[in-house]
């Protein structure tokens, strides 16, 4: 069976050192200390350890077989989003990044799909990327959870929405700038408590500042399951309906009505949830995902959904035909 993995992290192996060229800013590197890993350095500060299934294109081909898995959809990782920096700064970041993965998914087209980043924090240089991006082969964007600490639904970031459902790019919505790093980073509460709630918060957005009612046609897929969405969607249906006031100001379209009309990925790490979503969502909107090659990530990319006792139909949803629909992707392609 196709298995294409819809959530998955790329990054070139070297990267030019944008902080002593611009001037400012932690911008990340990478510092290769040891064979088949490097350091991914913010400033002179210490992110994180990577290994070489972060940048090495055949050695991810290889461990993906393992899992029978024949196609990757790649983005950057979201730490190299760089919202906070000058527009024009973030923009040939983001055109690195891109042109990169291009190169990727021109050479290896039936085991790469490519997702875009652009400089969210300005609408017309985002938008500018943007139709760049759809000549060089990609085929949607990967975007934060917030930008900057506004919410999705804010004026300005409309016309690059507008934007992508005209030009047919599809929308991965990843949470990142978690909510409670300041003030909980005891027990990696950020990453387990505040990355549910950044996505929640970003579905909430769009939902509660009418991105889908004015935007039918655009195709969003929200990561790891749509956090704590839809486990709290009695939470938030009620509120909407409780305090009008509050919540239905800018939309007074009930929040269940569109659950549906987006998609999830599979990365719920627990049978009983896949099938509250699959409840919830239907099997043609959830979406095979792994957030490989990360540790909090699905490690045997899907493997507990083919333990599960679905219907072979409902696993081709999950395992190709949600995420063909939600990149508008022959499955030709892949055969």
């Amino acid at each position: 069976m196709l298995k294409i993995d819809s959530h998955t992290h790329i990054i070139p192996k070297d990267l030019p050192n944008w902080s002593e060229k611009f001037g400012y800013g932690d911008f990340i590197y990478l510092q290769h200390h040891k064979a088949g890993y490097a350091k991914m350095m913010r400033g002179n500060q210490f992110f994180r350890e990577i290994k070489d299934n972060c940048w090495d294109p055949d050695i991810r081909i290889e461990e993906y077989a393992n899992f029978n898995t024949q196609v990757q959809v790649v983005c950057t990782i979201p730490v190299m989003f760089s919202y906070w920096a000058k527009p024009n700064d973030c923009l040939e970041v983001s055109k690195f990044l891109n042109d990169h993965i291009a190169e990727l998914v021109a050479k290896y087209p039936k085991n790469y799909i490519g997702l875009a980043t652009v400089p969210m924090q300005d609408a017309d240089l985002a938008i500018q990327e943007l139709e760049r991006c759809k000549k060089i082969g990609l085929v949607g964007i990967q975007i934060g959870s917030n930008i900057n600490d506004e919410n999705l639904n804010e004026d300005r970031f409309f016309p690059i929405f507008e934007a992508c459902q005209r030009l047919n790019m599809a929308v991965l919505v990843h949470p990142w700038n978690m909510m409670g790093q300041k003030d909980m980073q005891r027990y990696w509460l950020p990453w387990l408590v505040g990355m549910p709630a950044e996505t929640s918060r970003a579905v909430c957005s769009m939902i509660f500042g009418g991105i889908f009612e004015r935007l039918p046609k655009l195709r969003v897929n929200f990561a790891h399951a749509g956090g704590s969405f839809l486990p709290t969607i009695g939470r938030i249906q009620h509120g909407f309906e409780c305090r009008p006031d509050l919540v239905a100001i800018d939309n007074p379209i009930a929040p269940k009505k569109y659950i549906g009309q987006f998609w999830v990925d599979s990365i719920t790490h627990d049978a009983p949830m896949l099938e509250y979503v699959l409840k919830m969502v239907g099997s043609k909107k959830i979406t095979l995902g792994s957030d490989y090659p990360f540790p909090l990530g699905d490690l045997e990319i899907g493997k507990f959904i083919e333990d599960m006792p679905l219907d072979k139909s409902v696993k081709e949803d999950i395992f190709h035909n949600s995420t063909l629909a939600w990149l508008d992707l022959p499955k030709e392609r892949f055969l």
